[in-house]
């Protein structure tokens, strides 16, 4: 959808952004809080001390009570790691923070937050970008799609929606319309900070 140029374009404008894919990488790494769990569930997608993804993957994909075991364990880990986030940023009077998370609505995220931006792109350039992806496949993109809510029904519940497939030029522009309109909501909050998912 574009996510990651997004979020890129949202930390160059002084907004801090919770990354939970990069959270996730930093606890199957070497020393990881999600390391010893994860071998125990998956034994053998342990190797050399950290979870190997591509191993971890093939033990999940299509198999949903053992990404489901994957998710109990992952998820609080990952949930704790946000909320020092946005403690931390609180703290230091960021007016606004931003929590980029995959299956926002699946999981029910969006009831902690604010505000959501759901960005997205056409479908041929969604698969293309995917597909572009080490590691990925047909497969493994059909099982990810079919766990997500559909873009159509995203663009409907979110606040704001901003298109990727327009240019960098448009989805920077349309970003900072958003920011704006999101600061000035957060001033309406009486003593509190806004936090928006995307």
């Amino acid at each position: 959808m574009g996510k990651s140029t997004t979020a890129s374009m949202l930390r160059r404008l002084g907004v801090p952004v919770h990354d939970a894919d990069a959270c996730v990488h930093r606890l199957f790494s070497s020393g990881g809080a999600a390391v010893e769990p994860v071998g125990a569930a998956f034994p053998d997608a342990v190797v050399d001390g950290a979870v190997d993804r591509t191993v971890l993957s093939s033990c999940v994909v299509g198999k949903p009570e053992a990404l489901t075991r994957l998710e109990r364990i992952v998820h609080p880990l990952v949930g704790r790691d946000r909320d020092a986030f946005l403690k931390r940023h609180s703290r230091a009077g960021h007016p606004l923070a931003v929590l980029d998370v995959p299956l926002l609505f699946e999981t029910g995220g969006d009831a902690r937050c604010d505000g959501v931006i759901v960005v997205s792109a056409p479908t041929f350039l969604q698969r293309q970008r995917v597909l572009r992806r080490p590691g990925m496949t047909q497969e493994k993109l059909d099982a990810i799609l079919a766990r997500q809510t559909p873009d159509y029904e995203k663009r409907r519940r979110a606040d704001w929606v901003i298109e990727t497939g327009l240019g960098y030029a448009f989805t920077y522009r349309r970003l900072r319309q958003v920011l704006r309109q999101a600061s000035r909501q957060t001033r309406d909050l009486s003593g509190s900070r806004k936090r928006i998912r995307r």
